[in-house]
């Protein structure tokens, strides 16, 4: 935003540049006006000189006139010298103390011969030193009245015959005068160095500030900041009016020189604000904002104040901002907010014309692995192309919209059932087909899902993102179905979706309420039968259905992700419970516990940070401690898995595979974990006696254990034969019903007890 002239008539000003004096300026002019007015104080002083020779002195030493007529023409021509210029040589304060001290000595060499020479020397001597104080400085006042005073004292010791009280008089006038002339010269001086200052502050902030300030006058450019250069990307010190004009964007010049009409009529005081456009020196245009007030009838500033800002950036945000509102930036399609806007609109009409409106939502199968693999630019690209391929599957009518990630939606209207499933099929023929990503042809899958909202629904904001819901319940339906199929929305879906809600939320309260609480199974010593340790066990007390065994919520809480907060639960509770056994139950020392962690919780970064909390609060031996994982969780990341574990055995901790034989891990593999203890699945035990199969495996794991230097514990042993077989064939330790079910603390710590009194 720039503007033309302000005045209105008269001559044409146009080019006019007028600039406010800044300090160093008001400095120059003092200096040089001072000078020329010392130049006239000691034109003075030199025709009393001639005054005085022509009156007080012998005619024998009338020659002084000559030199005196010289130097009075010296002061008068020195008048006319360039002194606006010469003032801002480096070297001028020097020269101007070095002149007041030469004039100072020449008064001195002139009073000597003097007959009033203490009469005539104060006077031109203070004159000096006032002149030297109020141009250069307090400072050279000194030093000029120091060195006058000086001369005094020497001038008077000098004459035939002193008045003492007269001279102390004079001089004691003469150093009072100086003395407040350097007063008032320093305080002069402060004054203008604060000013100085005030202004350097002012002119730091105009240019890293984020607006250029013009005071534009009538005809003239008063005052333009240095950040005026950098905003508008014109020199600050040259600009002009007919600049202001030329950079006004044509179709905002009337407008603009209304806006400033206006401004100028309200009167001192009146502020507005406008919006235009600047042309840049590179012929680009500036969206600028410009606030203006009216200053004109302040005599001391008699323009009006602009403060112009580039607002070019924020502009071109607020119209991306507005495109992102309703249109996807990768793909150009509709996004969620238009989508929703047109299903809702779709189902006002509808609910009067009895019609129907359908949703098909689009998730890409595994679309992350190729961003994880190619890139998120490789990823944009497939995207695009798959977007363009889904819009010829669709009819004209339809939207296609881009929900976010890897999801899509296609808005139909009045399409039935049949219509729908084919239009469907299209699209995963249409997502099926080779997409080329640099050398390489990608081929893409989607689950989606079906969901039609019938006309006797209500037509409200409700039903639109009902429409959404139930969409996306089919989808993920699709997707649980095996992927790359079409799912239709069923109303069990909804309602299987809030039982996993309402589960959830149970879930968090059990939490929050502290309702989950440990249960322990002991593990024997199978030959003797000997309690040494004990499995914590997960058991929710809840308030309504009592003691809920882990079959009914781990695989929720493995599901929702509350397993980690679940585990961490346990493992502190279980570690603070047997360590307190540990204390307070004699010969129970070295009784040790074992705990499960799922698959959530060994992912978690905070893991081993969790373990060692818990081994620290409790003081629990940590080699007492056993962490029980699955065979199925060791082979999912070998290699993040051996890091985890090995971090885990830094803390002490002992490191146990449970169910062993259900999974499909390899001798190469197992000795790559550190591994303390294989635990024997119950499924193996359960037919020992009666299966050679069941018998040959459980003597395998046996001795693979044996071969690996590891202790075995067979699970779920709930007959005597069973132990007395696994004892034969070496498995270490058991536990089942045979010797206990799980039970609290309060009993299981009474079970160790008697296991270590002194009567067991």
């Amino acid at each position: 935003m720039t503007f033309p002239q302000v005045g209105v008539g008269g001559a044409d000003h146009r080019g006019m540049v007028m600039r406010w004096a800044d300090a160093e300026s008001g400095r120059v002019t003092h200096l040089s006006r001072q000078i020329r007015l010392n130049l006239w104080v000691f034109a003075a002083l030199t025709v009393m000189g001639v005054v005085r020779v022509l009156f007080a002195w012998p005619e024998a030493r009338r020659w002084a006139l000559f030199p005196l007529g010289l130097a009075i023409l010296t002061l008068v021509g020195a008048h006319f010298l360039p002194w606006d210029s010469l003032t801002r040589r480096p070297w001028m304060p020097r020269a101007l103390l070095a002149t007041y001290a030469a004039a100072m000595l020449a008064q001195f060499v002139f009073c000597l011969p003097d007959p009033d020479a203490e009469l005539l020397f104060p006077v031109g001597a203070v004159m000096i030193t006032v002149a030297a104080a109020t141009t250069i400085g307090s400072r050279a006042g000194i030093t000029i009245g120091v060195g006058g005073f000086t001369a005094y004292l020497l001038l008077l010791f000098a004459q035939p015959s002193l008045d003492l009280p007269l001279s102390s008089s004079i001089a004691a006038v003469m150093g009072g005068v100086a003395g407040l002339c350097v007063l008032t010269a320093n305080n002069r001086r402060h004054h203008l160095a604060e000013r100085r200052a005030a202004e350097r502050r002012t002119a730091a902030l105009m240019e890293n500030g984020s607006d250029a300030v013009l005071a534009v006058g009538d005809h003239e450019v008063r005052y333009a900041s240095t950040s005026t250069g950098r905003i508008l990307g014109r020199d600050a010190a040259t600009l002009t009016i007919a600049d202001l004009g030329d950079m006004t964007h044509p179709d905002d010049f009337e407008r603009v020189q209304e806006f400033l009409g206006k401004l100028r009529l309200a009167g001192a005081g009146a502020t507005d604000r406008l919006e235009s456009r600047s042309r840049a020196t590179d012929g680009t245009w500036l969206d600028v904002e410009v606030t203006a007030t009216n200053h004109l009838d302040d005599p001391d500033i008699q323009a009006i104040i602009l403060s112009v800002r580039d607002v070019s950036t924020q502009k071109a945000l607020r119209a991306q901002l507005t495109r992102q509102a309703f249109e996807d930036p990768v793909t150009g399609l509709p996004n969620r907010a238009l989508l929703l806007d047109r299903i809702l609109t779709a189902v006002r009409r509808h609910a009067r014309t009895s019609g129907r409106v359908s949703l098909l939502l689009i998730d890409l199968d595994d679309f992350k692995k190729i961003n994880d693999t190619r890139g998120h630019m490789a990823g944009d690209d497939f995207l695009r192309t798959v977007a363009q391929r889904m819009t010829a599957a669709v009819r004209p009518s339809d939207t296609l919209a881009r929900l976010g990630g890897d999801e899509f939606a296609v808005f139909v209207e009045e399409l039935d059932d049949i219509g729908l499933h084919a239009m469907a099929e299209r699209l995963l023929a249409e997502i099926k087909q080779p997409v080329r990503l640099g050398t390489t042809d990608l081929i893409g899958t989607a689950s989606i899902g079906i969901a039609t909202l019938k006309s006797t629904q209500d037509a409200d904001g409700d039903a639109a993102n009902d429409l959404m819901r139930d969409a996306d319940l089919a989808m993920y339906a699709a997707k649980a179905g095996g992927r790359d199929r079409i799912s239709v929305f069923d109303p069990s879906m909804y309602t299987a979706a809030v039982m996993e809600a309402e589960a959830r939320t149970e879930l968090e309260r059990g939490l929050a309420n502290d309702e989950f609480v440990v249960n322990y199974q002991p593990i024997v010593d199978l030959p003797s039968g000997k309690l040494v340790g004990v499995e914590a066990l997960a058991r929710w007390q809840h308030p309504e259905r009592g003691l809920v065994a882990p079959d009914a919520f781990i695989a929720q809480a493995e599901r929702t992700g509350l397993i980690v907060a679940l585990g961490a639960h346990i493992l502190r509770v279980a570690c603070h419970e047997v360590a307190r056994w540990q204390r307070e139950i004699p010969g129970a020392e070295n009784v040790r516990v074992s705990i499960n962690l799922s698959a959530r919780q060994f992912q978690e970064a905070d893991l081993v940070d969790t373990v060692r909390a818990a081994l620290t609060d409790s003081g629990i031996r940590p080699d007492l401690v056993v962490l029980e994982i699955t065979e199925s969780l060791l082979m999912q990341d070998v290699d993040a898995t051996v890091v985890t574990l090995h971090e885990l055995r830094d803390l002490g901790v002992r490191i146990a595979i449970d169910d062993f034989g259900t999974g499909y891990s390899s001798l190469s593999y197992l000795r790559r974990f550190p591994i303390d203890i294989l635990k024997i699945d119950k499924a193996f035990i359960d037919g020992i006696t009666l299966d050679s199969d069941d018998a040959t495996l459980a003597e395998a794991v046996v001795g693979l254990g044996k071969a690996l230097r590891l202790s075995t514990v067979a699970e779920g042993i709930e007959h005597i034969d069973q132990q007395e077989m696994l004892s034969d064939l070496g498995v270490t330790y058991g536990q089942g019903y045979l010797f206990a079910r799980p039970g609290t603390a309060d009993e299981i710590a009474a079970m160790v007890r008697e296991h270590y009194g002194p009567d067991y």
